[in-house]
């Protein structure tokens, strides 16, 4: 038995989905932040529970043959980039073997039952990132941007984070010279006073679009000089954001474009994509092309077939579907991005593709009810998966495939393991490394029907 303030020495076993080293005293185990697979440790137990334990890194006797220097100063402290002392084919295994380890566990398949394809690395580990949101607070009298402290609400100071692109560190920087410079009060969430809650940057072909978020409606002043400063990193659309509520929620409904046309486009494998801030675009735009070249490999789409794109977003996996297939549904409930995704249709003279704003469930019954069939379903959903009514839902619209795309291995596991009852097996899978130096990692599936029993009804 273990207790509080034990220091003991051990050798780290795995990671937690977290990214925390594993001790086991006996079969007990410690988690243990900053330690990696394969180091000797001392550690200081904090905390005791029944069937596991934490514990603090005191220090690594014998470092592990995976282990590297962070290049980051702000690694021990922001509590992003939890992997970033990992190297990085280390990563893509722990990555790989944790969505295969939620397929199986969670899932209930069987290893031989599935190909599971060698996961997707990516070409680039460090200035990946073509959108940044930073909180904005107050240290030591001082207007400050950065990260949240792991598991608070305490800002640690950073304006050059190393998986961004260096143009958003710049522009990041400039914004906060103009909020300093100007005396604007910044946000504090206790007191739910104060103007400027956040900063929220993002990248596209040659133009950039910075937001900042306020607590007020009043339009900002004097942000000529801003502007002037972010020119120099390509062509500029300052918004204003406007989040006067209580939430931890981001952005708020309402937007003043200061400058600029208040949208960027951002290119994918030839397709061009209108993106507004409140569309949502994976912030890997390398990475992403290659998810999704992976899920049209697994759709194969044929000019015969019609697919619906459930949680299409500004339709980027629409649209890369809708040069093969016959047509494309596209059903996403936020407004603006359904707009996007329909001018985005237009820019890029792609007739076949259909967008309908509504809760997908909704919007997918009533489009059955009125004839249309899905041949292919593609599908991806948030963090939380699919709910229980879009996977009945699937059932009854009987495409032959589905591919499930998803940032949660662990929903996307559960969720199969349902379509599983419902006529529906998982052939092929495989993990696509989004975020180098995070414990996240994106996963698409394909499911083929192997029932045709059901209807529409």
């Amino acid at each position: 038995m273990i207790n509080k303030n034990d220091v003991l020495t051990g050798t780290v076993a795995d990671l937690t989905v977290g990214g925390d080293g594993v001790v086991k005293v006996d079969s007990y185990p410690v988690f243990v932040a900053g330690a990696v697979p394969g180091d000797v440790i001392r550690y200081r137990v904090t905390k005791t529970n029944k069937t596991y334990g934490f514990g603090r890194l005191e220090e690594i006797l014998t470092p592990s043959s995976d282990r590297r220097a962070p290049q980051c100063s702000s690694f021990s402290d922001c509590g992003g980039c939890t992997l970033m002392h990992l190297d990085y084919e280390a990563q893509l295994k722990f990555k790989s073997d944790l969505v295969h380890s939620n397929l199986t566990r969670i899932g209930g398949y069987s290893a031989e039952e599935f190909t599971y394809e060698p996961i997707v690395g990516a070409d680039n580990e460090y200035a990946y990132r073509n959108k940044a949101q930073f909180p904005v607070g107050m240290r030591g009298g001082r207007a400050v941007c950065g990260f949240y402290l792991p598991k608070s609400h305490i800002i640690a100071p950073c304006e050059s984070c190393l998986i961004q692109d260096e143009r958003i560190n710049m522009a990041v920087g400039f914004v906060m010279d103009y909020i300093r410079k100007s005396k604007i009060s910044v946000y504090n969430e206790k007191a739910h006073k104060g103007i400027v809650r956040h900063i929220y940057v993002r990248l596209g072909d040659g133009e950039i679009m910075a937001a900042i978020v306020t607590n007020c409606a009043k339009r900002l002043e004097g942000t000529e000089s801003l502007v002037q400063k972010l020119s120099t990193l390509g062509k500029v659309t300052l918004v204003q954001n406007i989040n006067t509520k209580r939430t931890n929620v981001i952005l708020g409904e309402r937007n003043i474009v200061l400058f600029g046309d208040g949208y960027i486009h951002i290119t994918l494998d030839g397709l061009r994509f209108k993106v507004s801030p409140h569309s949502f675009f994976q912030v890997n735009t390398a990475q992403m092309q290659k998810l999704y070249a992976k899920a049209l490999e697994y759709a194969a789409p044929t000019k015969d077939d019609t697919v619906f794109d459930l949680y299409c977003g500004v339709g980027s996996i629409s649209l890369y579907m809708a040069r093969s297939a016959k047509s494309v549904v596209g059903v996403e409930i936020v407004p603006d991005a359904i707009d996007n995704a329909k001018e985005n249709a237009m820019i890029n003279n792609i007739a076949n593709a259909d967008f309908y704003c509504g809760d997908c469930t909704e919007v997918v019954e009533r489009l059955a009810s009125s004839g249309k069939k899905a041949d292919i379903a593609v599908v991806d959903p948030p963090r939380k998966g699919c709910d229980e009514k879009l996977l009945e839902l699937l059932k009854n619209m009987s495409p032959r495939k589905i591919v499930y795309v998803s940032c949660n291995s662990a929903t996307l596991a559960r969720d199969v393991k349902v379509l599983r009852e419902f006529g529906y097996e998982m052939t092929k899978a495989c993990a696509v490394d989004m975020f180098p130096q995070t414990t996240h990692v994106e996963s698409v599936a394909l499911l083929v029907q192997t029932q045709t029993k059901f209807t529409i009804t």
